[in-house]
């Protein structure tokens, strides 16, 4: 080896240096092909492909007509007149890619100039000078981008995102940590004036079309102010027949990632041909309302207008108002079809024999319906046409408070990279959550897609169901653990939406209160209650179901004096249901109720069957069981005015299915 001038052995680095045993060791190669690391980061980064191979046939010669830049400019075109204000005479400039990464647009080629976009409503007169500052400038479109994108979007960006120990990322969903129920307007136009369920009992609180357009231009002007917006083109409905395209426009990635998880994804083929969304939620959610328009009661407004097919947020960042506002829609929409939506869970045995459970939160709904011995078909939204059942959602959105991987293990398991966390609290070093820490919030959530739950069926639809399971948790302590209903006691059931839980603890006040929520679920229907009764009837007889009311609550006495019946024993009573056990079963009749019980089921102790034999203070078990009868009388008293066609026959007859007292 020659010397350096100092007397150092000279480095060689161009040799090959050998071992003994003649192994070449090189690990010198040529260097990088890039004079910054600018150039550098550009050659890390591979393009993706622009489109997915074309198949035969003559679906793909519209896809084949196009170029990918005549695609890029139709979709953009869309995404402009989706974002138009109402009072200009053209939509944004708008431009695909990162504003943070400047020059990159520019080689991809200038935006071109929006296509002048006309609305098919009555808008307000445009004023006589058209021209703002907003349209002087570009807002980027960041389209569909995928997990790991919005993942660098948030964390790089967005207070409150983190990556927690399994890999999920962590977000704040600001001051709002759930849905604003009173806040949530529909435009009563002639229409829905007609169609929609409208008064007392009903979630539906009106506005006019001009306050739905002044809170539309107040969200879009927002989101055209910003320099990028997360745009996400997805589906609902899993029947490729009734699937509805919904366009999603946001501010923030967390948004993004969210509705990404929890829509249906689209394939790149089927992004190619999207078009124009049957439906769209401009979410201008960090930006308020304005307390001066009509109806405002606070700084938060959600609104739906089912004519314009468009939903706007304003002051409110809690994702669930999107997934749940498009469950609305869908039970104003699938209806039109002669399809019924449904809040329940959904599985399917290996026999192919699907069941539907229906309960409100702590009826066991999602622990029931997790079974490792059958197939999910979805754990909340579905819908039942003449196809047969199809979820609505790609994806969960459960509770995280308490969760614990014993107790759940496949939604602790789903907590991986791509899930959203909500407002949980985590060590700051390990990164790893604490679920039991409400220090937030209570309502601590996690959205992930279906796939992530390991017996998930995809694509998530099934023949037509069996078995429609109605769970109650009875904190009253008087509902037999399993009752077979005939249709008019399903509907009546159906429509009443019972469960008593337990109330607050202060004082050591322990009385049940009961809780009815019509459909099971109140707060997203449009229709009547009883249209969808009515329709969950038809479809049952037509296809053969059974309705069951299950009890998951208390046995030998109410909250503080009984116990709440055993989970395996009620497993076994759901397993008798899936086998067909309790079609063959042995039935008596109660009193009060008039609810058929089976006198023997494999498994359970036949004396719980019938509550009666459980309570030792049989008067008491009489007054209680008419405390709750009367309960559901008065719930009732909503709903018995209306009439169903042109006579009340059906009405009189879901009536009749109610207590006798």
């Amino acid at each position: 080896m020659a010397s350096a001038p100092n007397g150092l052995a000279r480095i060689e680095t161009n040799g090959k240096k050998k071992h003994e045993n003649g192994v070449c060791h090189d690990d010198s190669s040529a260097p990088v092909r890039a004079q910054t690391i600018d150039e550098l980061h550009s050659l890390q980064r591979k393009r993706s492909a622009p489109t997915t191979p074309i198949k035969e046939g003559a679906a793909s010669a519209f896809a084949a007509a196009l170029s990918e830049e005549q695609r890029q400019k139709q979709q953009l075109q869309s995404i402009s007149a989706s974002l138009a204000s109402l009072t200009r005479e053209t939509g944004p400039k708008v431009v695909r890619g990162d504003p943070a990464r400047k020059g990159e647009a520019a080689a991809k080629g200038a935006p071109q100039p929006q296509a002048h976009h006309h609305h098919h409503h009555h808008h307000p007169a445009a004023p006589t000078i058209a021209v703002s500052d907003s349209s002087l400038k570009f807002t980027h479109v960041l389209y569909n981008l995928s997990p790991a994108e919005l993942y660098e979007q948030a964390i790089k960006y967005e207070k409150g995102s983190f990556i927690t120990s399994t890999g999920a990322l962590a977000t704040l969903s600001g001051a709002k940590t759930g849905r604003s129920p009173r806040d949530k307007r529909v435009v009563k136009d002639e229409a829905a004036a007609q169609e929609l369920w409208w008064g007392k009992g009903s979630p539906n609180i009106e506005m006019d079309e001009h306050t739905f357009l002044t809170n539309r231009e107040r969200a879009v002007d927002y989101l055209n102010s910003l320099d990028k917006v997360f745009v996400n083109d997805q589906f609902l409905n899993w029947d490729p027949e009734n699937r509805i395209k919904v366009r999603i426009i946001s501010a923030r990635a967390y948004h993004s990632l969210f509705m990404h998880n929890m829509c249906i994804r689209p394939t790149d083929e089927e992004l190619e041909s999207f078009g124009t969304p049957d439906f769209t939620i401009y979410n201008a959610g960090q930006f308020p309302c304005n307390r001066y328009t009509h109806y405002m009661t606070s700084s938060t407004s959600v609104d739906i207008n089912l004519a314009r097919r468009e939903m706007v947020i304003l002051g409110t960042q809690y994702a669930g108002e999107m997934k749940k506002g498009l469950f609305g829609v869908m039970h104003y929409l699938m209806p039109k079809r002669h399809i019924l939506s449904l809040h329940s869970g959904c599985n399917m045995g290996k026999e192919g024999d699907v069941a539907l459970f229906f309960g409100l939160s702590g009826t066991g709904k999602t622990t029931l319906s997790t079974d490792h011995n059958r197939l999910l078909i979805g754990d909340d939204e579905h819908c039942w046409s003449d196809n047969g059942v199809s979820n609505i959602e790609g994806g969960c959105y459960a509770k995280c408070i308490d969760l614990s991987g014993e107790k759940e293990p496949d939604i602790w398991n789903a907590i991986k990279f791509g899930t959203v966390l909500e407002n949980v609290v985590f060590d700051e070093h390990t990164r790893e959550v604490d679920y039991t820490d409400k220090s937030v919030t209570e309502n601590t959530r996690a959205a992930y897609p279906i796939e992530y739950i390991p017996n998930a069926k995809i694509p998530c639809v099934g023949p037509h169901p069996k078995n429609v399971i109605l769970l109650a948790c009875d904190a009253f302590g008087v509902l037999p653990p399993v009752s077979k209903l005939n249709l008019a006691q399903t509907m009546y059931h159906f429509i009443s939406g019972y469960t008593a839980l337990v109330a607050g603890t202060e004082d050591g006040i322990k009385e049940p209160q009961a809780t009815f929520s019509a459909c099971f679920g109140a707060a997203f229907i449009m229709l009547h209650p009883t249209k969808y009764a009515a329709m969950l009837a038809e479809k049952m007889q037509k296809y053969g179901a059974t309705g069951w009311l299950v009890n998951t609550g208390w046995s030998g006495g109410r909250y503080g004096v009984g116990k709440r019946i055993k989970l395996p024993h009620t497993r076994k009573i759901i397993d008798a249901i899936h086998s067909g056990e309790l079609l063959t079963a042995n039935y008596k009749k109660t009193e009060v109720f008039g609810l058929e019980i089976p006198t023997e089921i494999d498994g359970v102790p036949s004396e719980i069957l019938d509550p009666i034999n459980t309570w030792t203070d049989k008067a008491a078990y009489k007054e209680t069981l008419l405390k709750l009868a009367g309960l559901f009388k008065n719930n009732f008293e909503v709903f018995a005015s209306y009439k169903i066609g042109d006579d009340s026959s059906l009405t009189d007859e879901i009536l009749a299915a109610g207590p006798n007292f």
